[in-house]
């Protein structure tokens, strides 16, 4: 089988290589991937130390969202038969409750083999159902970038104002599952054709934060100087002490970017009672209560590009320029 492995924190490093296809054992399922998709995280495991990446302790295969459909079964497994269409879990055995302190050593690409791969034994506990006319491509897009906007975003309410910086994945996750649950969306961009595209999504007000560099203070306007009840922080650093500034008094920050490590006055947190939360994924638990939200409210992932698995480093090169919007997924054929 076709796969690609990481030898070291380098692209040029990346390397498509023949393996042998793997057999399932007890309790676990053979997956043919379909697709997977590219999270700004697989850039860290690309760039040297010296730049802030981080090193595998070994040779990798790497990305850790990926969507199939099993087509072997070990002995004793119960819930999967062959045929179904499945995505990953990217930690694995995180069932519920907060992420766990080994959550790098579990997961997915990082310190368990990833998904860029054309099969893959998967544990049956590791794996959830693609929802319901949900393609391979798409499926590919939901475990971190739509699970991260839904660890956040479910708490919104009808009539609530929700606040979502840029146009990447996780934010037009946000906005579509902030629209399914009936509150008032307001995006960030600092393209034009972009805000026009979130427009056509749903978003009910548009900022371009180069047009409006004190974007915050549009915000506030926007909302009769109450600020936003949500706030989906992409972004963080320097640009989290304008994201509290536009968040209403006793409303939520959810930190899930991490592109700018700036500091913060931490005075406006305190000031404004606003609570601030680290969102990194979510659990077993929390993907399948997402699917069942994906299924209902006809949430169709906004692909920018598919890549054909040749095409690999292409799509990790054009992650980098950070133009796309919506996912960047890779075929698996």
């Amino acid at each position: 089988m076709k796969v690609f492995r990481l030898y070291a924190p380098s692209l040029e490093e990346l390397r498509l290589v023949e393996e042998p296809k793997p057999s399932p054992g007890p309790g676990e399922v053979l997956v043919r991937l379909r697709a997977a998709s590219l999270n700004f995280k697989d850039l860290l495991f690309v760039k040297s130390p010296e730049e802030g990446g981080i090193a595998l302790g070994k040779p990798t295969i790497p990305v850790s969202d990926g969507a199939g459909e099993i087509v072997e079964v070990g002995s004793g497994v119960g819930a999967w038969a062959v045929g179904d269409r499945v995505t990953s879990v990217v930690v694995q055995k995180w069932f519920e409750g907060p992420i766990p302190a080994d959550a790098m050593a579990r997961a997915l690409g990082c310190g368990e083999e990833g998904v860029l791969s054309q099969y893959r034994v998967f544990s049956e506990d590791a794996l959830v159902r693609l929802p319901e006319g949900c393609s391979f491509e798409e499926g590919a897009t939901l475990p971190i970038a739509a699970l991260s906007a839904w660890n956040g975003v479910q708490h919104a309410r009808p009539g609530e104002t929700v606040l979502i910086l840029g146009t990447g994945g996780v934010a037009l996750f946000g906005l579509q599952f902030a629209k399914a649950l009936g509150a008032r969306t307001i995006i960030t961009s600092s393209s034009d054709e972009k805000l026009d595209r979130a427009r056509a999504l749903g978003a009910d007000e548009t900022i371009n934060y180069r047009t409006h560099e004190n974007w915050h203070e549009i915000v506030l306007k926007m909302t009769e100087g109450r600020g936003a009840d949500h706030v989906v922080e992409t972004v963080s650093g320097s640009n989290l002490t304008q994201s509290v500034a536009a968040t209403a008094i006793g409303g939520h920050v959810y930190l899930v970017g991490l592109q700018d490590r700036g500091l913060m006055d931490p005075y406006q947190i305190q000031f404004r009672a606003v609570n601030v939360h680290g969102i990194r994924m979510g659990s077993k638990t929390m993907l399948e209560s997402m699917m069942e939200a994906v299924e209902r409210h006809k949430i169709t992932p906004v692909i920018d590009h598919v890549f054909r698995f040749e095409e690999t480093v292409d799509a990790y090169n054009y992650l980098k320029k950070a133009g796309h919007f919506g996912k960047i997924v890779i075929s698996i054929d």
